[in-house]
């Protein structure tokens, strides 16, 4: 099973940029995630080729199952 955290900003030409995450915490809270994305755009560490980062868009935690045939 995989399980990946993607966090999604707009930036300054309004289009989505994500950013994901391999196995985050099981018990990651919303509150956690939401502050890590408000310091991530309050450093401005990211420049997209729309322009920086301006907002929160979302997170989502995705989990996959994989079953191998062969």
């Amino acid at each position: 099973m995989a399980v990946k955290l993607t966090m999604s900003f707009k930036n300054a030409s309004e289009n989505t940029s994500s950013y994901s995450i391999d196995d985050p915490r099981p018990d990651v809270t919303d509150v956690e995630v939401q502050a890590v994305m408000d310091d991530m755009l309050a450093k401005n560490i990211f420049n997209t080729s729309g322009g920086d980062l301006v907002s929160v868009a979302g997170a989502k935690v995705t989990t996959t199952t994989i079953n191998e045939l062969i």
